[in-house]
């Protein structure tokens, strides 16, 4: 499994696009590794490993508001989630960040994760428009921190 690393959900993508393509190489030596400032996804690496992501935040939560379901079967933007903090009701909380993690089976990652709490916000999928062989889940913690978990 690749540790960790950051997709940032953001509004403004052109704009920081541009931004973290000015900063990343010369603080982290990092490297445009896919996208561009068209959106809707770029990722810097660095040796070949993810240092940061962006994700247009819109595409993002129609991806989660469409699939999923909470533990009583309901869907995501139904019963069963808690508002954030900001009281949107979102199930994910509409956030700004979220965690990815490759790993070897989307299916058992996302099941380990429902067992110890966090709720299932889109089920394991197919992404072949996101990428040849994608594979993800999308699972949000108790706070509602959204984590995509993803298999090639």
């Amino acid at each position: 499994m690749d540790v960790f690393h950051p997709r940032l959900l953001v509004g403004r993508f052109a704009e920081c696009f541009r931004l973290y393509d000015a900063v990343l190489p010369a603080l982290c030596g990092a490297t445009l590794a896919r996208g561009s400032a068209a959106g809707p996804y770029a990722g810097w690496d660095v040796e070949g490993q993810g240092v940061l992501a962006l994700l247009d935040r819109a595409m993002m939560a129609g991806v989660v508001d469409a699939g999923g379901s909470s533990p009583d079967g309901t869907s995501p933007a139904g019963a069963g989630f808690p508002p954030d903090d900001r009281g949107s009701g979102v199930p994910y909380g509409g956030g700004r960040v979220m965690l990815v993690s490759r790993v070897e089976d989307v299916e058992a990652a996302a099941d380990l994760y429902v067992r110890y709490g966090a709720r299932l916000v889109a089920p394991p999928a197919d992404r072949p428009d996101w990428g040849p062989g994608l594979r993800t889940a999308h699972v949000c913690d108790p706070e509602g921190n959204l984590v995509e978990l993803q298999s090639y």
